[in-house]
Parts: structure tokens; sequence; C-alpha cells
């Protein structure tokens, strides 16, 4: 298949990859059908991420339809359109228990990198290092997704892929800046930095009472 790899310190290049495949029986695997550029993937283009490979199949934020799932998923099935959260939780464990799945103790098996960068370990994130599980991208025709039933979500039929993929990262970061700031009605919020994220931390402000000014 065709993806878009990080070849070196800005630089990319669009190669002849090998097709994913089921590796554990909560698998499903995507044909992804949109995937946009998040401002972080700069941070990869640049350098400042480590343990970058030349090959690494880039891209987190993603909409694609399920073509195939392993025997252990329950709720998704073949041919259901998803969109699938960028940090890679397990559904399970102490911190996935209690919504924090970036924090998940199961899904990046290189929790050393992120122990020293940061003083605590995370989870993985797809097309984003090996720090961060060396999971491939979704700059590509096709991507596996981990923990299927946890990570993939349905899209309804009403909403266009160019819609949907912002659910994958832009909408939940922004919407929980806002919630940790405890945004409510009649609040005044400023936000620094108005690319897609910030955009979606003021639209989240808005649904939680702020003005618009």
């Amino acid at each position: 298949m065709r993806a878009l790899c990080w070849t070196g310190v800005n630089e990319v290049s669009v190669e002849d990859v090998p097709e994913p495949r089921l590796l554990n029986r909560q698998d499903a695997l995507v044909e992804v059908t949109a995937s946009s550029v998040c401002g972080s993937d700069l941070h990869l283009l640049d350098g400042y991420v480590p343990a970058m490979l030349a090959g690494d199949v880039l891209g987190h934020e993603f909409v694609g339809e399920v073509v195939e799932v392993g025997p252990d998923v329950r709720e998704r099935r073949v041919g259901e359109r998803v969109t699938v959260c960028s940090i890679i939780g397990c559904g399970r464990c102490h911190y996935c228990r209690q919504g924090l799945w970036s924090l998940c103790d199961n899904t990046n098996p290189n929790p050393g990198f992120q122990e020293k960068l940061n003083g605590h370990a995370s989870a993985g994130i797809f097309g984003y290092s090996h720090a961060m599980g060396g999971f491939a991208g979704s700059h590509a025709e096709y991507i596996r997704i981990p923990y299927a039933d946890f990570n993939a979500f349905p899209v309804p039929e009403n909403v266009p892929d160019a819609g949907a993929v912002f659910a994958s990262d832009a909408v939940p970061t922004g919407w929980i800046g806002a919630d940790l700031g405890q945004v409510g009605p009649g609040d005044v919020v400023a936000v620094w930095g108005c690319g897609g994220v910030g955009q979606m931390a003021a639209l989240a402000s808005l649904r939680m009472g702020a003005p618009a000014r």
C-alpha cells in the first residue's frame, strides 16, 4: 500500500509499505478514507521528538471503514465507518477505567522514553514515534487499530469524513482544556493560539456557556 513516511528531519516521502494485518484478537483493520495533518506533526518533522526511524508512517487523525476484525471484537463490525482516537487505550487498566487513557498502562511498549522526558509513562499514539509505541500512522491506505472496541467510534451517516476527522484529536483536546479550566456559564475565556485545537477550545467554551464576544 502507499503511505506517507518520515525519512529524516524535514523530509517525508510517499512509499510502498506492507499492508497491516491483525496482530491481536482485539484488533481491527480500517481502510482510511480521510486523514488530517496535526500541528504537532511539525514536531516530528523538525526533529524535536526522539525515536523516529526512517520509514515510520505518520498521521494520527483519521476516519475510515472497518474491513476486518479480530475474534474478540464485539462492538465494531466490518463495513462500519469509524473515527479513531489518536491516543490508544486498552479500556481495562486503572487509568482507562477513569477515562484517562492518555496514561494507559498497556498500550505503549516503550514507556521508558516518556518516563525520562516527562516524569511519567504515557499511552501509545498512532504515527508518533517509537517513544509513543511505534504504531504505524494514518497517512496510509490501511491502519491497524488495537483494542478496537475501545478506540474506534461509529460515525453517524449525516456526518461527513471532513467533519468526523476532528473527533480523533482536535475536538477532544480543545474540549478537555475547557473542561479542566472549569469553564461555565458567563465566564470570559481567552484562547491564545487559535489553530485547530485553539478553535476547538473556543467552541467548547461556547458550548459550556461562555458568552461570545
